[in-house]
């Protein structure tokens, strides 16, 4: 068997980010004709073009695609071994943390994590992200350090988790509304009021939806919103009740009642996200820790 040369390794991952000889040699420093006949021996090594014409692009065959996954964390892995390992010194540390998040968790946690990281690491920064979607893509991708919400089938399954808390889902209504007035509200006289959907995609349903399908009712859904802080708005200055995550929205909810439900709801487990890239790294071992200890359930 040939020996391997692990440097092709580096080569790769680099033409199957740029997916241009010519920028990839300048990134690693190479002639355009050193990387032209690198990914010669890319292609005859791997049996694959892995990069083809298009116009007057290449793009990524569908084994370079499959590679692309793979050896980014094999070349980051290669690199922390490497690498003298160095103490963490949280005093000296200079880092950006990208957060992406749903509706709601910024608004909640925010001001807590940025007090404690300011506290520990007075050189970090964070940046927090809308989560329009569950894709996996920007963990993948690099583009964002850590993620939260709810575990879904569209998450990549190499993707680490680490569950923070437990959420149940309770009503909200205005101060003064009907039903905020009773001591219990009934299944029935709930799903009888008027009420404001939570979707990003605009459709009814959920799993409070779901659970009173069970027992042959339906809500009275008269609006739909695609986030908890638009129903929350709405539900303030309305008659209309909204369902919410309970802890997703404990420090958001002034001027509004809220009121257990007497029917069974699945509860949402809230979890932290990240890529395996990250796994060992240190500084983002503290900032999961973070994360952990400011919005998890020992809180």
């Amino acid at each position: 068997m040939p020996q391997l040369d692990f440097n092709l390794l580096l080569t790769l991952d680099v033409l199957l980010a740029e997916q241009n000889v010519a920028r990839a040699a300048r990134r690693l420093q190479l002639s355009p004709s050193a990387m032209s006949r690198a990914l010669a021996r890319l292609r005859e090594t791997t049996g694959d073009p892995l990069l083809v014409r298009a116009g007057r692009g290449l793009v990524p065959t569908p084994r370079a695609l499959e590679l692309r996954e793979r050896i980014g964390p094999l070349v980051q892995e290669i690199d922390a071994v490497l690498r003298p390992l160095k103490a963490l010194k949280l005093g000296e540390l200079a880092r950006t943390f990208t957060l992406r998040s749903s509706d709601g968790f910024v608004e909640n946690f925010g001001a807590a994590l940025i007090e404690r990281v300011s506290r520990e690491a007075p050189g970090v920064r964070l940046c927090f992200l809308p989560k329009p979607d569950k894709a996996s893509t920007p963990l993948r991708e690099g583009a964002v350090d850590l993620e939260t919400g709810v575990l879904g089938a569209t998450m990549g399954p190499e993707i680490r988790t680490q569950a923070l808390f437990r959420d149940e889902w309770v009503g909200l209504v205005r101060e003064g509304h009907p039903l905020a007035q009773q001591q219990r509200v009934t299944a029935e006289r709930f799903a009888q009021a008027r009420h404001i959907g939570v979707s990003r995609r605009g459709e009814v349903g959920g799993p409070v939806d779901e659970a009173l399908v069970s027992l042959g009712l339906q809500r009275n859904v008269v609006a739909t919103v695609g986030g908890f802080m638009a129903a929350l708005a709405i539900a303030r200055s309305t008659d209309l009740v909204a369902c919410v995550p309970d802890r997703h929205t404990q420090n958001l909810r002034n001027g509004l009642q809220s009121f257990a439900l007497t029917f069974p709801v699945p509860p949402l487990t809230i979890s932290l996200f990240w890529h395996p890239r990250f796994q060992a790294d240190p500084a983002h071992l503290w900032m999961r820790q973070v994360v952990l200890e400011v919005c998890g359930e020992a809180r």
